[in-house]
C-alpha cells in the first residue's frame, strides 16, 4: 500500500473544499475564541491539581459540542466520526498524529457545562454578538415550540402515577434512579402521543436566528412560557404565533405591553372561523413558517429530535447546545450571503 503523501492530503481537501464544505466556512466567519473567557471559567474552577495530564484546550472540546449537535451524535459515534471524517479532524486543528478526545471525555466537559448552566450564558453572548456585528432582531418576532422525543421509559402504571405526583418509587435502587428520566412527560400532538421534552423559541423575522428559548417537560402547555420569550429589543413590535398562544389572556398581554399580536385563530364545532378569519390565518402562516423552517432544519440535519440523556437538567443542556449550534450555522449562511 502506497503511503498518502502532503499533495495527496492537500488534493483530498480541495475536493471537499469544491464540494461545499460548511464546515471550513464556518472556521472562517466565527471567532471561536469569544468563548473562551465562559468555558476557561469552567475549567479553572474544577481543576484542583496541575498534576497529571495537561487537559484539551476548552474551544477545541466546545467545538466538538458544536459538531455533536450539528449532526446528532453520541459520544461514541461522535468519536469515531472525528477519527474517521478528515472534514471533522481539520475543523477542529487535528492532525493525523494527534491525540482525540475520547467519549468519556468529551461526557465530562459537557457535564461541566451542565452543572455550571453556562449553556445558557454562552447562548446569549453569542447573541451579544450578532446584534453587535449587523445582526439585530428585526421585522417581529416569531414564538413556537417543538417536541423533542427522549426514549421511552418502562414504567408500571403505579410507578408513572408516582412519578406524576413528583415522588420516586420507593423500591428503586440508586442505580436504576441514575437510569429514569423522571421529568419527562407525555403530551399529545395532533392525535399522536409524544414522550420527552418541548424546545420553545422566539426568533426574529428578518434573519431567522433564534433570539430567546427555554425547555419544558413536553406536557407544559406553548402558553405558559410565552411571555418570558417576548424580545423587547426587536425593531418591530410585531409578533406572531400559532392558536396555541391565541387566548385572549395572550391578546390583552400583548396589547398592555405595546406588541401588535398576529395570533392564529381556531374554531371549534360551536363556533366556525369565519372566512375573513380563515384568510387572516392564512395571511399570518406565510410568516409563521419561518419558524417551522428552523424546526425543519435541525431535524433534517440532525437525523432526527431526540435527547438520550437523563434529567431534566441535561435536556436543558442538550437542547440549548442544538439550538446555539443552528445559530452559529445560520450566522455562517448570513455572513457569506
Amino acid at each position: 500500500m502506497m503511503q498518502a503523501g502532503l499533495f495527496d492530503w492537500q488534493t483530498r481537501f480541495e475536493q471537499l473544499d469544491n464540494g461545499g464544505n460548511p464546515l471550513v466556512k464556518l472556521n472562517e466567519v466565527v471567532n471561536w475564541e469569544l468563548f473562551r473567557t465562559d468555558l476557561e471559567a469552567v475549567r479553572d474552577k474544577d481543576r484542583k491539581s496541575n498534576a497529571g495530564r495537561k487537559p484539551f484546550d476548552v474551544i477545541l472540546m466546545f467545538k466538538i459540542l458544536i459538531l455533536q449537535s450539528l449532526y446528532n451524535l453520541s459520544d461514541d459515534q461522535l468519536e469515531f466520526q472525528i477519527r474517521d471524517r478528515l472534514s471533522f479532524m481539520r475543523f477542529l486543528g487535528l492532525g493525523l498524529g494527534d491525540t482525540v478526545p475520547d467519549a468519556k471525555t468529551i461526557w465530562l466537559f459537557r457535564e461541566q457545562l451542565t452543572e455550571a448552566e453556562l449553556i445558557k450564558t454562552i447562548f446569549d453572548r453569542f447573541d451579544r454578538f450578532l446584534r453587535a456585528n449587523g445582526f439585530t432582531a428585526k421585522k417581529g418576532q416569531i414564538v413556537d415550540a417543538s417536541i423533542v422525543a427522549a426514549p421511552r421509559q418502562r414504567n408500571s402504571r403505579d410507578e408513572n402515577k408516582q412519578i406524576k405526583d413528583g415522588q420516586v418509587p420507593e423500591d428503586w435502587t440508586d442505580n436504576k434512579k441514575r437510569q429514569k428520566d423522571t421529568d419527562a412527560r407525555w403530551t399529545q400532538k395532533n392525535g399522536k402521543n409524544h414522550y420527552g421534552y418541548k424546545n420553545h423559541i422566539e426568533i426574529d423575522v428578518e434573519h431567522k436566528l433564534i433570539r430567546e428559548y427555554e425547555v419544558t417537560p413536553a406536557s407544559t402547555h406553548d402558553s405558559q412560557v410565552f411571555e418570558k420569550l417576548l424580545d423587547e429589543a426587536n425593531t418591530r413590535r410585531d409578533v406572531w404565533a400559532d392558536s396555541a398562544y391565541g387566548g385572549q389572556a395572550h391578546r390583552e398581554l400583548l396589547s398592555e405591553r405595546g406588541f401588535r399580536g398576529h395570533l392564529q385563530r381556531k374554531g371549534c364545532r360551536h363556533k366556525k372561523l369565519t372566512e375573513r378569519e380563515k384568510q387572516g390565518n392564512h395571511t399570518r402562516s406565510k410568516i409563521r413558517s419561518r419558524v417551522e423552517h428552523i424546526f425543519g432544519v435541525q431535524a433534517q440535519r440532525a437525523g432526527s429530535l431526540i435527547v438520550r440523556t437523563i434529567g431534566l437538567i441535561r435536556a436543558k443542556a442538550k437542547i440549548g447546545l442544538r439550538n446555539l449550534a443552528y445559530n452559529i450555522d445560520r450566522y455562517r449562511l448570513l455572513a457569506t450571503r
